[in-house]
């Protein structure tokens, strides 16, 4: 982490000393700008390095996502057909298979900027409170068996750190952002709806839960 976070900050010194504030606001690639303006006839491996590294995020995302998917699965908070695994791999094929065309469907809907600013927002949200109900769980529940601990100062900056990212892009972007707000308002009454809701009619179990399983095994 620290190897990186020093080549991050590195690599936006770099920026700052070879581009102006002006020419940054106009770029619509940095990284590009910046490699045309050093490296030259070279400057076209930039591109293909980011390509790359876009690549291997994809792949991460595909793997965290997917699971996120299968463990909400198991918690009953989603078709019970995605808690269902690969039988040789073990892994949450289903939650893939879904995962997949919602994923397509989103890039081709409308402008990639806007779906940006409509997820960024909501993901930083809620990564901004995971972190935040862990500093919660430590004073609440502090005899939790946990594997895993850091100093409080730790999760209490990354918190801070999201939540700031959050209230700028209300300040910057409003309209989109608060699109996105609406957008993850939708899922309050999702949740009440298939979640809270003890006594669903046997229609609406069968139409929820099965109709949509089998929907899914074909």
């Amino acid at each position: 982490m620290a190897i990186v976070t020093v080549g991050y900050v590195l690599t936006n010194v770099a920026y700052f000393t070879t581009i102006s504030a002006e020419e940054l606001l106009l770029s619509n690639a940095v990284a590009v700008t910046f490699s045309e303006r050093l490296l030259g006839n070279l400057s076209l491996a930039v591109p293909i390095f980011v390509a790359l590294s876009c690549f291997g995020s994809m792949n991460g995302g595909v793997f965290a996502v997917s699971r996120l998917f299968y463990v909400a699965s198991r918690e009953g908070h989603l078709p019970e057909i995605l808690s269902m695994i690969h039988v040789r791999k073990h892994t949450p094929l289903p939650a893939v298979i879904v995962l997949h065309p919602l994923t397509m469907i989103m890039l081709f809907s409308g402008d990639l900027y806007s779906l940006l600013n409509f997820l960024s927002f909501a993901r930083w949200l809620f990564i901004g409170l995971a972190v935040a109900g862990l500093i919660y769980l430590r004073y609440k529940r502090p005899d939790m068996h946990r594997p895993f601990k850091v100093p409080l100062f730790i999760p209490a900056l990354f918190s801070f750190t999201c939540l700031f990212m959050v209230a700028l892009s209300l300040y910057s972007d409003p309209f989109s952002t608060g699109i996105g707000f609406i957008i993850t308002l939708t899922g309050v009454p999702a949740y009440y709806l298939f979640i809270i809701w003890d006594k669903k009619p046997k229609w609406f179990r069968r139409m929820s839960g099965k109709t949509f399983n089998r929907f899914l095994d074909l």
